[in-house]
C-alpha cells in the first residue's frame, strides 16, 4: 500500500485518484504515526517552502520521513515534495529543508520573455537510467507549475532535466529515493506510467 503524506499543502486527492486509476491502493496520512509503517511513501505539495517545512515540523513528520528514506523504502517526492528534500531553499528568504539530498532550491533568473512561474507542458531529457522512467520515451512531455528549482551538489542524482531559460533538474533518483519537479498526476499517460513504475518497485 502507498501512503500519501498530508501536511496541509497540496491537492492530495488528485495524487490518490491517479493511483486508484491504476488499481493501486493509496491512503492519505495525517498523523506521523501512520508514516512509520508505510511500505511506500509519497510526499506531494504545492505552495511556499517556508510554510511546508513548518507544517512538517509542527506535525512531527520530519523524523518518520527521514527514517523511511534511510531504511531504503521507496519514496516519491512531487513538486514541492522534491524541493523539501534539499538542504536549503531561497524562496522569499533562506529556509532549512530536510537535508536528505545535498543542494539548494533557487528561483529562475529573470530573462526577457521568460515566463515565471514555469507553467505548462515541457519535455524531459534523461540523464541516465532510472526505474521511475522505465517505458517512458526520452523527450516525453509532462506538466510543470513552479518558480523555483533544485540544484543538487552531486550531479549523479539527476535523473532528468528540462529546459526553461536554463537547463534545470526536473527529477532525481538515489537508490529507492525518487522525486520529480513536475506533477505526474497531471501528466496524463506519461505520469500514470511513472506512478505505476513507482507502485511496482520492490
Amino acid at each position: 500500500m502507498i501512503h500519501i503524506v498530508d501536511y496541509g499543502m497540496g491537492n492530495l486527492r488528485s495524487v490518490q485518484k491517479a493511483f486508484e486509476k491504476l488499481g493501486v491502493e493509496a491512503v492519505v496520512c495525517t498523523k506521523a504515526s501512520d508514516l512509520a509503517e508505510a511500505e511506500k511513501l509519497v510526499l506531494p505539495g504545492v505552495g511556499a517552502f517556508r510554510d511546508a517545512i513548518g507544517h512538517l515540523k509542527d506535525q512531527d513528520m520530519v523524523r518518520p520521513i527521514r527514517d523511511h528514506i534511510a531504511a531504503g523504502r521507496p519514496f516519491l517526492g512531487i513538486c514541492l515534495g522534491l524541493q523539501l528534500l534539499f538542504d536549503v531553499s531561497y524562496e522569499d528568504g533562506e529556509f532549512e529543508g530536510l537535508g536528505i539530498v545535498p543542494g539548494k532550491v533557487v528561483r529562475f533568473k529573470e530573462q526577457p520573455e521568460l515566463k515565471i512561474p514555469h507553467m505548462g507542458w515541457n519535455s524531459l531529457h534523461f540523464a541516465g537510467s532510472s526505474p521511475l522512467f522505465e517505458g517512458i520515451p526520452a523527450g516525453s512531455h509532462v506538466y510543470f507549475v513552479h518558480s523555483y528549482y533544485v540544484v543538487p551538489d552531486d550531479d549523479s542524482v539527476v535523473a532528468a532535466s528540462t529546459e526553461h531559460g536554463t537547463e534545470f533538474c526536473s527529477s532525481i533518483t538515489r537508490g529507492n529515493l525518487f522525486a520529480t519537479q513536475f506533477h505526474p498526476e497531471k501528466s496524463q499517460s506519461v505520469g500514470l506510467r511513472l506512478l505505476k513504475n513507482f507502485a511496482t518497485l520492490n
